[in-house]
């Protein structure tokens, strides 16, 4: 009698088995609207929101309307200044007050060698720097840099100190990312 339960249970098996193996249904009334159908969700995907504040928005580049032709010589010397590690060097292309906060940081961090300090935040991909796009009013002058660090055109600040154009170090597009709060308004 036990045979006999174990050979029923074990048919009872290899039947749900084999009836759970076949190949597509055929394409027949009931199923034919549904057979080859797209699944919708994926391809009904909503656009981006432009009002979100978390949606990454890439800036629409800007033209180049010239060369930088005052400021080009002073972001060549910078980089070039950069790559010898040549101390000097930097010191004419830079302002003043930028050099007084390098040094301050160098001394914080106990670091020797300006061209050195300076590359190893500026020189990045080692990109030679280029400038576009400069506008003069006096003294002081913005221009749009890329290269090293900057892998996107980034405007700059330079002035001009004793008659001799200088590299800021002063962005005002990263100083408005800087003093924005997390809610994206100013402070």
């Amino acid at each position: 009698m036990r045979n006999h339960i174990v050979i029923f249970i074990l048919a009872i098996l290899v039947t749900a088995t084999f009836s759970g193996c076949g190949g597509a249904p055929a394409n027949n009334a009931v199923n034919a609207p549904k057979a080859n159908a797209v699944n919708a969700v994926n391809t009904n995907s909503a656009p981006a929101k432009t009002d979100d504040p978390v949606a990454t928005q890439k800036k629409p580049e800007v033209a180049t309307t010239n060369n930088a032709p005052t400021i080009t010589p002073v972001i060549t010397a910078y980089f070039d200044a950069m790559k010898k590690k040549d101390d000097t060097a930097i010191q004419t292309v830079i302002s003043a007050k930028f050099l007084a906060t390098l040094t301050a940081d160098m001394k914080k961090e106990k670091k020797a060698g300006l061209a050195a300090y300076i590359a190893e935040y500026e020189l990045g991909t080692g990109n030679a720097m280029e400038a576009r796009n400069e506008k003069i009013e006096g003294d002081r002058a913005v221009a749009e840099v890329r290269g090293g660090a900057y892998a996107n055109w980034t405007p700059f600040i330079f002035i001009k100190e004793n008659g001799t154009w200088k590299y800021t170090g002063d962005s005002p597009e990263l100083q408005s990312v800087s003093s924005e709060s997390t809610t994206g308004k100013g402070k």
